[in-house]
């Protein structure tokens, strides 16, 4: 287990730290601070190009060898970045062509990280010639264990640009697609408004206009961006793996936060490494789906775990108030990393800049420096238990039996400026589906459509709008062999070209026994209602709101109809049997007790078992190794809680037995086996 923090050696130099005659004096103590806390690595370098090669071709890099090695003298490795995301000024000036332009022509300026273009030749060019300076420099190191590549691509809305190098690689890739001018005017349905083209130099950029883009150009667009920015990331993988083919790669990524493919980019990399956003008023069941979608960009063997390559130490500096983390949630989040499968955990930042934009964002130290802050003990502490700890966590995975189905494409399909409800949300669906399980201490996945989903017993597909007939496929074929799968609203309403279909859901009509008909698009506080028919499990009146898809069944069985307006006693929830399978259909977007008791009734009918029986305000999570079991247990609220435990266990941190009741305090953890000798 690696578990460590960020650190920016540039910024603690004389005037910053330490002193005129010992400038580089301060990287010491803070390595022998990091050591103290039980810290062995450290990621550093990210935005350094700037002073790494102040001058054209006049590289140093003899400064960050230095303090590589003064952490090394502590036991502390090193993961290098590549600060590609932050060229220096020089090369903007001398090469303005390199700036972004946005939609309307105008440049988004220098001074800042990523003021870039990810199709300029001339960017590509530079960021090859000092990666590769870098690596032959650096890349020896005997303390290196992972290279960083760039930070948070695509961040800040840079994932766009609309340089004429962004038109001639749009053309290029429009080409590769779709082979003529014909099939592309007729994939895309560009004889609506009339307008066709008669050359690839004609497609347009989507560019501000009158009335809205075509949708199918608009979602080209968005997967030709995506392709451009993991092209980037992947230009520098070969690099790096030419110069130092022993050393994995990674780069940050934040699910939600950009309009990129992660799980393309995922594939670019050797491990993936997650940039956490956890920060005070944060959900416990938000923040576990982003880690649970970070671990699932890379399984089935591919990669051990994730890293987490920046979890927040305190409060952060882009909310509109950036308020403190309470004690014992930053140690909080981190068990809650480390359970869901992490890695590797570095905090950022290790202590707060004295200087720029984020000089006020939290960190393990504060500017004085001193390691006498709340922070730095607590951060301490979840380093001396990982030393407890990692023994027992060597080798293990998260197993889930349950996955949630996730189309990067179907999203971008979707988010157009006409579409059939702006107040519904994707990712509050997919959320509601998720935090239901997550309360009911269910281990989940997230999966393309295209996947081998054959080892879950249930697969959730929440509004895949988009889907082609090979994912369709996939779906049947899973269903068909015996497994559960649970498709709502608004999904398979287009195929992979954006084409609207005649019998949804596409291609999936026959496996759920029915066909959408129309579906009503509600505002916000109109809803219906679900009246429930027998079998299935309820606690109360459910809504249904935002979406409603009036269905014809075609031998479906129902479980629900609404309950008013002129579809009043139509089909909202259904079940079909399929080959061996079966496929379960809601119709509508309720409400969290909703979903709750859908899982209820989907632990009956497909034996998912919760890992613990404990109340429902505590999170379970497992990690397992073979016939070994180690569960964490997550108390996210301020009050002790109560669980009984029904076999002994040990606590895995003090060695003792615990039988029977036990009191989890407040904002605390637990960490048990079934490892228990005998007295």
């Amino acid at each position: 287990m690696y578990f460590g923090a960020d650190y920016y050696p540039e910024h603690w130099v004389f005037p910053y730290d330490g002193t005129a005659e010992e400038p580089e004096s301060r990287w010491d103590q803070d390595a022998q601070l990091m050591e103290h806390a039980g810290m062995n690595v450290v990621r550093m370098g990210e935005f350094c190009w700037g002073l790494c090669e102040r001058e054209e071709g006049k590289y140093d890099f003899a400064w960050l060898r230095r303090a590589m090695d003064v952490f090394a003298q502590h036991g502390v490795k090193i993961v290098l970045a590549t600060p590609t995301a932050a060229p220096p000024v020089w090369l903007l000036k001398k090469h303005p062509e390199i700036l972004p332009l946005d939609e309307t022509g105008q440049p988004r300026h220098e001074g800042t990280r990523r003021a870039y273009c990810m199709n300029s030749d001339i960017y590509w060019d530079y960021s090859k010639k000092f990666v590769r300076a870098m690596a032959e420099s650096l890349g020896d190191h005997p303390d290196m264990v992972a290279w960083q590549i760039d930070n948070g691509v695509g961040r800040h809305n840079t994932e766009y640009a609309f340089n004429p190098e962004t038109r001639r690689d749009w053309i290029a890739w429009l080409k590769a697609k779709y082979e003529t001018v014909d099939k592309l005017n007729e994939a895309m349905g560009l004889r609506f408004w009339g307008q066709v083209v008669n050359s690839y130099e004609e497609v347009p950029l989507p560019l501000p206009t009158p009335s809205a883009h075509n949708p199918a150009l608009i979602t080209d667009w968005r997967r030709f961006s995506s392709d451009t920015c993991v092209a980037f990331i992947r230009m520098q993988v070969d690099i790096l793996r030419e110069i130092t083919p022993k050393i994995p790669t990674t780069t940050t990524i934040r699910p939600y936060a950009t309009q990129i493919d992660n799980f393309d980019l995922a594939e670019t990399v050797d491990l993936v490494s997650l940039d956490s956003d956890a920060a005070a008023g944060h959900l416990a069941a938000e923040n576990a789906m982003t880690i649970d979608i970070a671990r699932s960009l890379k399984k089935n063997g591919e990669a051990e775990g994730f890293w987490v390559m920046e979890q927040k130490a305190g409060n952060v500096a882009w909310a509109e108030a950036n308020s403190l983390v309470r004690p014992g949630v930053v140690r909080l989040f981190s068990y809650q990393l480390i359970s869901r499968g992490a890695t590797g955990l570095l905090y950022f930042y290790w202590r707060m800049p004295r200087i720029g934009p984020e000089k006020f964002y939290g960190g393990v130290l504060t500017h004085d420096g001193l390691a006498k802050n709340r922070m730095f003990q607590e951060v301490m502490q979840v380093g001396q238990e990982l030393q407890t700890l990692q023994p027992l966590l060597a080798g293990t995975q998260v197993k889930a039996d349950v996955a949630i189905l996730l189309s990067h494409a179907s999203d971008w399909a979707l988010d157009q400026p006409m579409r059939p409800n702006k107040f519904f949300s994707q990712r509050e669906h997919v959320q509601l589906y998720y935090t239901a399980l997550h309360d009911r201490n269910i281990l989940v996945d997230f999966a393309r459509p295209s996947d081998d989903l054959s080892k879950y017993k249930v697969v959730i597909a929440p509004s895949l709008h988009m889907i082609s007939g090979g994912d369709a496929d996939v779906l049947r074929l899973y269903v068909h062999n015996g497994g559960t799968l649970v498709g709502t609203f608004n999904t398979g309403l287009v195929d992979e070209n954006n084409l609207a279909a005649t019998d949804p859901p596409y291609e999936m009509s026959d496996m759920f026994g029915l066909k959408v008909v129309e579906f009503d698009p509600l505002p916000p506080g109109e809803e219906n209602h679900i009246t429930i028919k027998g079998g299935f499990p309820t606690t109360g009146l459910h809504s249904a709101r935002l979406w409603c898809d009036i269905i014809e069944p075609r031998g479906c069985q129902i479980l629900g109809t609404y309950a008013q307006d002129f579809y009043s006693g139509k089909p909202a929830i259904t079940l079909n049997n399929f080959g061996e399978g079966r496929a379960i259909y809601v119709g509508t977007m309720s409400s969290l007790p909703f979903y709750h008791d859908l899982v209820t009734w989907l632990r009956q009918t497909c034996s998912l078992n919760p890992l613990l029986r404990v109340p429902d305000q505590i999170e379970v999570s497992m990690r397992v190794r073979g016939d070994y079991r180690i569960y964490f247990l997550l108390n996210h609220h301020p009050q002790n809680v109560h669980v009984q435990f029904f076999k002994p266990v040990r606590d895995c941190l003090t060695g003792k037995p615990i039988s029977g009741g036990y009191d989890i305090p407040g904002k605390d953890i637990l960490v048990v086996d079934e490892t228990v000798t005998s007295a």
